[in-house]
């Protein structure tokens, strides 16, 4: 299976000018088809910071999504950090200059050709909201910062490279356990005992607070759904074995 990761890039982002709109789109593409994000970074408009950045995720071998950064004015530096990060020059595309006669007709100034210059060797994401693509390297997919280009250029990406890696979207269950035995440290050998026998889920706890009491701990597994059964059952009776209340977690909560 593959790793998939996000790059979130913008200063507007890291000020908090602007709400990132990326992370939470890009997990909901990729757990829509049995997929999730194994990891996510924020980073400002700093080149240096950039292309150590991608020297390290492309040595990594993760699949990769970066937004933000593939513009042509002087705050936009993804493209040449990521032909740093490469060891490669930045050229003029072919096919990108094509896909941005359809936006430009033959009116393709020295700046709009900026758009579609990327690292040597790279090839177009098309984006189907304006026709100005983005660029892909080595399972690393460079799209626009505006939510409504880059969005449907991540969906094309899955679907048209990584429909081998999709599976059956996860479902998710959980117990809200009450009492004073109901705090982790008293399940842990619970929860290492379910994540030894059921390696491929994912366990969660979260306990809940009230003024300084606990309110409850939600303690839960997700994924295949047969073995979702079978561990939360396991659950049930180990939590009930012990004296634990509990009542079934609220999907809509």
């Amino acid at each position: 299976m593959k790793t998939f990761g996000a790059i979130v890039i913008g200063d507007e982002i890291l000020s908090g000018k602007r709400q990132d709109r990326h992370f939470a789109k890009a997990a909901e593409l990729l757990g829509a088809r049995g997929l999730r994000l194994s990891w996510v970074e924020y980073l400002g408009d700093d080149r240096a910071r950039l292309t150590e950045t991608f020297r390290r995720t492309l040595a990594a071998g993760d699949v990769v999504f970066s937004f933000g950064g593939i513009g042509n004015t002087p705050d936009d530096h993804t493209r040449q950090a990521a032909a740093a990060a490469l060891g490669v020059g930045l050229e003029i595309h072919p096919e990108g200059v094509e896909e941005a006669k359809v936006r430009f007709g033959d009116d393709l100034t020295p700046q709009r050709l900026q758009l579609v210059t990327f690292p040597a060797g790279a090839r177009i994401v098309p984006n189907p909201f304006n026709r100005i693509p983005g660029f892909m390297v080595r399972e690393h997919y460079f799209v626009p910062g505006f939510p409504q280009m880059a969005h449907p250029m991540v969906e094309w990406v899955l679907e048209t490279f990584y429909r081998d890696q999709f599976r059956a979207a996860p479902v998710e269950k959980a117990f809200l356990l009450t009492g004073e035995r109901a705090y982790e440290s008293a399940l842990l050998d619970l929860m290492e005992r379910i994540v030894a026998d059921y390696p491929t889920l994912r366990l969660f706890s979260l306990p809940t607070l009230q003024g300084q009491e606990r309110k409850h701990l939600e303690l839960g597994v997700e994924g295949d759904p047969a073995l979702v059964e079978r561990a939360m059952e396991e659950i049930r009776q180990e939590v009930e074995r012990r004296g634990i209340r509990w009542v079934w977690r609220d999907a809509s909560s």
